[in-house]
């Protein structure tokens, strides 16, 4: 899709999914569950059609809450949640799981997106967790399933037994001075849909002289530069906000596009940090 042509209601399908995950996703890390409401009904009222909490979160159940106090149709809120460790046994694992679906959707309820958080446990647990999403994706609990912080060798090493095979999605890090090329372009090549978490820095760029400079020629703030750039790369993106004035500028980043040049400027700005695919979660 041109840069040109992107619209806040694009959707991404899913390899081999009859889903299809908006392209632009309310983060809700470290949002504390006595605003967590509040900001993710902005973030609704606003136009995003797409949540991301986690159960390392501790607001699921908020996340949840909100989808329904928005009034907008069930089936027209994508929400997502991960998983963020084994359970011991395969059963406690599932039952960890349905316990998320449940606390945000209710009892007859289902998620969007189930993903394990990280590849912290080794590959026992990874199979664990997988097969349990697995699991409650054939029970229609969970829509698509995938994965978070996830190299190369830890997806491949889930053909062994995975049923389903690639998982839709792989969360990571990513924004121009993180970029992670190899598993970006392997995740690429394997039709998996690659989710951009952090996509602003946690704002310690904000005042990179490059960034600043583009955001003074397209007369955006630093923070739509930087989701606009993370969209233009063909990335899920997922900025996070409490802010109200700020939830609502991030949606606003259809109204321009970046050039090519501008594209290739903020590339430059990688610092190959490959061995970014982090074990300890950092969103």
């Amino acid at each position: 899709m041109p840069p040109s042509k992107l619209a806040l209601t694009d959707l991404l399908p899913l390899h081999n999914s009859t889903v299809k995950i908006p392209r632009l996703g309310f983060g809700i890390y470290q949002s504390p569950t006595n605003v967590c409401i509040s900001s993710c009904l902005t973030a609704l009222r606003s136009g995003y059609r797409h949540i991301d909490s986690a159960q390392f979160y501790s607001n699921e159940a908020e996340m949840g809450e909100a989808a329904r106090q928005s009034g907008i149709p069930r089936n027209e809120v994508f929400l997502t949640t991960k998983i963020m460790s084994a359970g011991g046994s395969a059963e406690k694992t599932y039952k960890k799981c349905l316990d998320s679906v449940q606390k945000i959707d209710g009892e007859n309820g289902y998620v969007d997106l189930f993903l394990i958080h990280t590849p912290s446990g080794g590959p026992a647990a990874v199979k664990e967790m997988y097969q349990a999403l697995e699991k409650l994706e054939s029970e229609g609990k969970a829509r698509s399933i995938g994965v978070s912080n996830f190299g190369v060798g830890h997806i491949e090493g889930m053909k062994k037994y995975a049923r389903i095979w690639p998982p839709h999605v792989n969360q990571i890090e990513l924004h121009p001075w993180n970029q992670q090329r190899t598993i970006v372009e392997y995740c690429n090549q394997n039709g998996i849909v690659i989710e951009a978490y952090c996509p602003l820095v946690r704002n310690l760029k904000a005042h990179d002289q490059t960034l600043v400079d583009m955001s003074k020629k397209h007369d955006k703030t630093t923070a739509q530069i930087l989701i606009r750039y993370s969209l233009q790369k063909g990335w899920v993106s997922l900025p996070k906000s409490d802010t109200p004035s700020r939830i609502e500028a991030n949606a606003d980043v259809y109204g321009f596009s970046l050039s090519d040049e501008d594209m290739q400027t903020l590339d430059s700005l990688d610092q190959g940090a490959e061995g970014a695919i982090v074990q300890a979660v950092k969103n």
